[in-house]
């Protein structure tokens, strides 16, 4: 299944506007679903065939025996946290023994959210516009316990954007309702991240690359890397030699007195924070 996935350009601030639907942005597995004869055949964004990892995604509810394509995202649902679980999904693609991918399938089982039909009964649908691709996804298929289509919010993306909660909801998706899909990226479609910041302490930096260790409350919590202006490098290099503590072979380590405000999509069960971007220094 070669076929170039759409991609969103990256937003800064949430907005409202009549030509665009707004959509949930989900942290999970970007999924190609084919249906052909009954059959599904699962690919990844890079074209990977991952049918057997998802077993429980087999069984598509198409209606009325359709041949489709369908574009959308696998992601785990923790009910007991109420919320979505990245690090559970990851988990779940590292797996290799058929068994444990059965028995995952069962008690710890995917969904597949649908936000785009490209393929009907042979016809490719690419070339419509999205609002008419949208109207055909919803005769297309039924949602199940495994399937759902995706929510979309007309015009009000601020208010979509301000009732994001969840972890594992890293945002929303603006796209344009007379969009075409169109592979690769497209400023059609639009991300906008729903950020959390932190205040945390700068405890070391990587001898390989750039990476500064990042700290809170005395636990190490991750490694920003993005968005940090090069006058800031060199003045955190400036002082950071005189509050060396020590180094390995990775790493040197300073005493965590310089602060720093960060921002990033979620958390990690241990902690950890996901795709942290600098902010400014505090103090």
């Amino acid at each position: 299944m070669q076929l170039i996935p759409m991609m969103p350009e990256l937003r800064e601030k949430p907005f409202n506007d009549e030509r665009y639907i707004f959509e949930p942005k989900i942290d999970g597995h970007r999924l190609m679903i084919r249906v052909k004869n009954g059959i599904a055949q699962l690919c990844s964004r890079s074209g990977i065939d991952v049918t057997m990892q998802y077993p429980e995604l087999w069984r598509v509810p198409v209606v009325g025996a359709a041949d489709v394509l369908l574009d959308g995202v696998a992601a785990f649902f923790d009910e007991s946290a109420g919320s979505f679980s990245s690090e559970a999904l990851r988990e779940r693609m590292r797996m290799r023994k058929s068994m444990d991918i059965r028995i995952a399938s069962v008690h710890s089982p995917v969904h597949y959210f649908a936000f785009d039909i490209l393929e009907w009964n042979g016809k490719d649908l690419r070339g419509l516009p999205l609002k008419q691709r949208k109207q055909l996804l919803e005769k297309a298929m039924d949602d199940n316990r495994s399937y759902h289509r995706m929510f979309a919010l007309d015009a009000e993306g601020k208010r979509l954007y301000e009732a994001i909660r969840s972890e594992g909801v890293d945002g929303i998706i603006a796209k344009r309702l007379d969009s075409i899909y169109a592979g690769g990226r497209s400023e059609n479609w639009l991300t906008v991240h729903k950020y959390r910041y932190a205040q945390v302490r700068i405890a070391g930096y990587r001898k390989h690359g750039f990476g500064w260790l990042l700290e809170r409350e005395g636990q190490r919590i991750g490694i920003v890397e993005a968005g940090v202006p090069g006058p800031h490098r060199q003045a955190f290099q400036g002082t950071a030699q005189a509050i060396l503590t020590g180094e390995d072979r990775d790493y040197v380590y300073v005493k965590p007195i310089i602060e720093a405000k960060i921002r990033f999509l979620s958390r990690t069960s241990s902690g950890t924070v996901r795709n942290p971007e600098f902010v400014r220094f505090v103090g």
